[in-house]
C-alpha cells in the first residue's frame, strides 16, 4: 500500500550511501472512504542525497506521515497541518535504513500538535517550532513550552503549558506578558536564579529556581541543567557562565536538549546520548556556523534542529555537518 525506498547504509556507515532503488512509486490513491478524500502520496524523489515525498490531504483533518521498514510496524514521523494543499515531506534520516516504506493516514484529533515526531520509550514527543527561540513539544498528557515570547496569540493554537522552561534573562527568552498571557503561572515554571527579579510577582511565586548543573524530576520527566555562555574575546559580556540554562530534558528513554544562547563551550561538547539537539547559531551573540557544526560533529546528537539563527543560514551550517557522520540535521521553519 506504499511506496518504497530502500538504501543499503546503516546508522553507522560513516559513509556517505549511494542509492539503490529496488521499487519507487509515482502516485498512490489510498481510495475513498464514503464521499471524504483521503490523503494521496504524488510522488518520492531523491533530492539532494534525501527522499522528497510528496502528497494532497484533504481539508479538516491532520496529515500524518508513518515509516516502517516491513510493512508492519508504523512508525509516525511527522504530523501536517489541516490542509488540503500539496504537502512536501523531506526524510532526512533515509540514508541511515536499508528500506523505507511510506505512508499518509488522517488523523481524527482536532487538536494535535504539528510537527515531527520523536518515538520513546512511553509514546511519541511532537516538536512543533514557533519563533526564534520558541518552541513547543508535546509528550503523554505533557505540554512543553521552551522560552515562550512574542506574545499570547502565537500560542493560541496550541495546550496550555504543563512545563515551561526560561534559558536567560533576554528578551527573545524572557517574556513576563507572555508567560501571564499563557497561564504559565499554572504550569511547572522552570527559570535559572537570574530570571526571578526580572518576573511579576505572580510569576516569581509560581517558579521553580535551577541552577547549572542541577537535576529535578517532576511531570514523569527529568530536567538536567548545563551553562550556556560565551568564550570568545569580545562576546563574553553577552553571556556569563552561570546566569543561564542549557536544558536537557530525558522522556522516556530520549534524551533532548536545548542549547540556549551559547558558544561551544566544553559541557556541551562533552555531552553523550543525546536523541534531538536544539543548537543556536548567530552572531555575536552565541555561536557561529562553523562553530556549530563542529560542536554537532563532536557529541554527535542523533538530530540537530538549528534555531535561534535568525541573521545565518542554517543551509550553511547543515553542508558543514555533511553526510559522514551519524547526525540528520532537520531545517525547520522558525521565521
Amino acid at each position: 500500500m506504499s511506496p518504497i525506498s530502500p538504501r543499503p547504509a546503516s546508522r553507522h556507515a560513516h559513509v556517505r550511501p549511494r542509492w539503490h532503488w529496488l521499487a519507487l512509486a509515482s502516485t498512490l490513491a489510498f481510495g475513498r472512504l464514503g464521499a471524504v478524500d483521503v490523503p494521496t502520496i504524488q510522488s518520492v524523489a531523491p533530492v539532494g542525497g534525501e527522499l522528497q515525498i510528496k502528497f494532497a490531504s484533504p481539508t479538516g483533518f491532520n496529515a500524518v506521515m508513518e515509516q516502517s521498514a516491513d510493512l508492519i510496524h508504523w512508525q509516525p514521523v511527522y504530523t501536517f497541518p489541516r490542509s488540503a494543499a500539496t504537502q512536501t515531506y523531506t526524510d532526512v534520516g533515509a540514508r541511515f535504513d536499508a528500506l523505507r516504506y511510506y505512508r499518509v493516514v488522517q488523523s481524527t484529533e482536532t487538536n494535535a500538535l504539528t510537527g515531527d515526531h520523536l518515538h520513546t520509550s512511553e509514546g511519541d514527543v511532537v516538536i512543533h517550532p514557533v519563533n526564534h527561540a520558541s518552541f513547543v513539544m508535546t509528550w503523554k498528557d505533557q505540554v512543553i513550552y521552551a522560552d515562550p515570547v512574542g506574545g499570547a496569540a502565537l500560542y493560541k493554537s496550541f495546550p496550555r503549558p504543563t512545563l515551561v522552561l526560561v534559558t536567560d534573562i533576554h528578551g527573545d527568552h524572557l517574556d513576563s506578558v507572555t508567560l501571564n498571557g499563557i497561564a504559565a503561572t499554572n504550569a511547572t515554571l522552570i527559570v535559572p536564579p537570574a530570571v526571578l527579579p526580572m518576573m511579576s510577582a505572580g510569576l516569581k511565586a509560581a517558579a521553580t529556581t535551577m541552577t547549572n548543573g542541577a537535576t529535578l524530576s517532576v511531570l514523569g520527566l527529568r530536567v538536567d541543567t548545563i551553562p550556556m555562555y560565551n568564550t570568545t574575546s569580545g562576546r563574553t559580556t553577552y553571556h556569563t557562565k552561570g546566569r543561564g540554562n542549557g536544558y536537557i530534558l530525558t522522556l522516556g528513554d530520549r534524551r533532548i536538549y536545548i542549547s540556549g544562547d551559547t558558544e561551544d563551550i566544553p559541557e556541551m561538547l562533552a555531552l553523550t546520548d543525546i536523541d534531538a539537539a536544539f543548537l543556536c547559531m548567530n552572531l555575536p551573540f552565541t555561536m557561529d556556523i562553523p562553530q556549530a557544526a563542529n560542536a554537532a560533529k563532536t557529541f554527535l546528537p542523533r538530530t540537530v534542529y538549528p534555531y535561534h539563527y535568525s541573521g545565518s543560514d542554517p543551509t550553511q551550517f547543515k553542508k558543514l555537518v555533511g553526510t559522514n557522520v551519524d547526525v540528520e540535521v532537520r531545517l525547520r521553519k522558525w521565521y
